[in-house]
């Protein structure tokens, strides 16, 4: 069942990311949000995940989409992806994402694993707007929010596990959009490794150089 065939001259090292990082942050968007044209997205963390994740809205047609992480490298690579407007994380993010969305994203995506990071997108998330997260914290780790929150701007909390994707049906869909032009994966790719240069590519993923790494056999 795991297995999806995807077409002949689709290559294995642009395929490979539909894997993962497509599927999750395009499904977060398309299938666990379901954003329409015209809404509100903020994303925190701009990993494989968190830009798949745009270029899901981008495709969605999502209006503004912000995107925010603590490297100016990725702010710059989300800004050429179709990010409306970037912010480098720090203190005042989140009063800078309310300010650009005028109170607060309709919908806030997490993609880093942080339970700190995940609150900021909460606070992030506009009356009535759902807070969305991919990311897996530690399991001790504990997401504190104001109770009276979800009842008084009848708030939404979400998981979006492998972006609540069939991969039968995503996968295909996806790639699809991606020949179509409409979904850049390929943007994705930042480097192709032999396997002997493993070390190599563990090294720039610990320094955040890195967006989606493939080795080639």
């Amino acid at each position: 069942r795991s297995a999806v065939k995807v077409p002949n001259d689709l290559k294995p090292e642009i395929a490979a990311l539909f894997g993962c990082a497509v599927m999750t942050g395009v499904g977060c968007v398309v299938n666990t949000a379901k954003v329409a044209a015209g809404e509100s997205v903020v994303i925190f963390g701009l990993g494989g995940i968190g830009l798949a994740a745009l270029l899901g809205a981008v495709a969605a047609g999502a209006n503004p989409i912000v995107a925010v992480d603590v490297l100016p490298a990725k702010l710059e690579l989300a800004k050429s992806l179709g990010a409306t407007h970037v912010i480098p994380a720090n203190d005042d993010t989140v009063a800078k994402v309310r300010e650009l969305t005028q109170g607060g994203a309709l919908y806030a995506i997490e993609t880093v694993g942080s339970e700190k990071v995940l609150a900021q997108a909460y606070a992030a998330t506009r009356r009535g707007g759902t807070t969305l997260t991919v990311g897996l914290p530690h399991p001790s780790k504990q997401f504190s929010i104001s109770a009276v929150s979800l009842v008084a701007e009848e708030r939404t909390v979400k998981g979006s596990y492998m972006g609540s994707a069939v991969p039968t049906r995503d996968i295909p869909r996806f790639v699809r959009l991606y020949q179509a032009g409409r979904l850049p994966v390929d943007r994705l790719l930042s480097h192709t490794l032999k396997l002997d240069d493993i070390n190599e590519g563990f090294d720039r993923l610990a320094k955040g150089e890195a967006v989606r790494q493939v080795i080639l056999f």
